[in-house]
Parts: structure tokens; C-alpha cells; sequence
């Protein structure tokens, strides 16, 4: 599920028989739950606003999940043989990249 730019990460309770689910990619804790579909997509946008409404009341900008900046660390050779790929595809390491990690997260979604 999506709204305002949020996702949600949802699972079964088959003890309680709920479906709980959570803000996804933030670092609050916000958290919701329903015991049926209809009833969960109005709580999670209900969480959304809260949370969205909550961080105006105390001064805090609500945390925005995924900027479009990744950082993260390989070994020198695999970034030459990526910027070597890049190059030859024609493309800077970003463009390609990013390609790589769509059609890799294709792959799990």
C-alpha cells in the first residue's frame, strides 16, 4: 500500500487474527492494524496522517522515506568492473546502477 510517498509493510497475526503493518522505511515506529483489508488500507492512511499531523505538532519534519541517495561501500574491484560496465554501456556509474538495482529489485517484488 501507498500514500502520501509512504509504504507499508503488512503482515497476518493468525493468533489475533489481524492484519498489522507498519510505516516502511522510516525510522519512527508507526504502526497500525485491522482485521480487514478495507479496514486496514483506512488505517494505515489514518497512521500516515497521524504521524504526518504529529510531527507538525511538535516541530519535527516527518522522516520521508528513501531520498534517492544511496551510500554504501564495495570493494575497489567490483566498483572499476562497474565503472568499466558503465562506460562501456555508455552511461555514468549512477545511470547504471540504478538500472542494476531496478532489475534486481524487480526481481523480489
Amino acid at each position: 500500500m501507498s500514500y502520501k510517498g509512504y509504504q507499508a509493510r503488512v503482515e497476518f497475526d493468525a493468533d489475533d487474527e489481524i492484519f498489522v503493518g507498519h510505516i516502511a522505511g522510516i525510522n519512527d515506529n508507526v504502526g497500525f492494524h485491522a482485521d480487514s483489508v478495507e479496514g486496514l488500507k483506512a488505517a494505515f492512511r489514518e497512521a500516515v496522517d497521524d504521524y504526518i499531523q504529529t510531527c507538525a505538532k511538535i516541530g519535527k519534519d516527518p522522516q520521508k522515506p528513501y531520498s534517492g541517495r544511496v551510500m554504501f561501500r564495495i570493494s575497489p574491484e567490483v566498483h572499476a568492473n562497474a565503472a568499466l560496465a558503465a562506460e562501456l554501456a555508455g552511461k555514468s556509474l549512477n545511470e547504471w546502477a540504478e538500472e542494476a538495482l531496478a532489475a534486481a529489485a524487480k526481481k523480489v517484488a
